[in-house]
C-alpha cells in the first residue's frame, strides 16, 4: 500500500489548487493508494482535488473551521498491520512517545502529524514519527514547492520517505529529503 502525505496547504490564499504549483504534486499523488492530509487545509477544495488521485483522510488544523466528513482532530487506522495515527500537531514532540500515545485512543505504531512546516522523519523508541512539512509553506518561506511524503506498507515491512517535489522558479525548494526502512 502506497500512502501519499501532505499538510499546511493553507488555502485559500495566493492560490486556489496544488495544479498551480506545477505538475509536480499531480505526478506524485497519482502513484498512491491512500493520502494522509495533516491539516491546515482551510478549505476543502484540497480534499476535491486530492480525491481525483485517491481516498482521503485528513487531520483537522488549527487552522481549519471547516465541517467535512473526511477530517476529524484525531484519525487512527490500520493498513497492512501497520496501527496509523495522524493528529495536525505532536505539540509534545521532544516528550518520550508514551506522552504522544495518548494522543490517540490506541497506540499506535506510526504517527503523522503536520503544523511546523518542517519535515521530520525518526524511527523513536520503535515508533515511526513522520511530519511532511508544508507542500505550499517550506520551512515557513513564501509560497513555493515543498515536500511531501511517502509511506509504503507491506506485512512487516515499512519504507518511508520526504520528498522534495522540485523547485519554483526563483525560489528553491529547502527540502531535506529523508528515508527510512524497517
Amino acid at each position: 500500500m502506497r500512502i501519499g502525505l501532505l499538510s499546511d496547504t493553507h488555502l485559500p490564499g495566493m492560490i486556489q489548487s496544488l495544479d498551480e504549483l506545477g505538475p509536480e504534486p499531480a505526478n506524485f499523488f497519482s502513484t498512491v493508494d491512500l493520502i494522509f492530509h495533516g491539516g491546515d487545509l482551510t478549505s476543502p477544495k484540497v480534499l476535491d482535488w486530492l480525491e481525483q488521485f485517491a481516498p482521503v483522510i485528513c487531520a483537522t488544523g488549527n487552522n481549519d473551521s471547516i465541517a467535512d466528513p473526511r477530517s476529524k482532530e484525531v484519525q487512527t487506522l490500520e493498513v497492512e498491520g501497520w496501527r496509523i495515527g495522524m493528529v495536525h500537531s505532536l505539540d509534545r514532540q521532544f516528550r518520550p512517545v508514551s506522552e504522544l500515545q495518548e494522543l490517540f485512543p490506541e497506540p499506535v505504531d506510526i504517527m503523522v502529524a503536520g503544523h511546523t512546516h518542517l519535515e521530520q522523519l525518526e524511527l523513536r523508541d520503535g515508533v515511526v514519527i513522520m511530519n511532511c512539512g508544508s507542500i505550499t509553506f517550506p520551512h515557513h518561506k513564501e509560497l513555493r514547492l515543498g515536500p511531501v511524503g511517502l509511506l509504503e506498507l507491506a506485512p512487516n515491512k515499512l519504507h518511508a520517505e520526504i520528498i522534495a517535489l522540485g523547485h519554483t522558479p526563483g525560489r528553491p525548494n529547502p527540502t531535506t529529503s529523508m528515508t527510512l526502512d524497517l
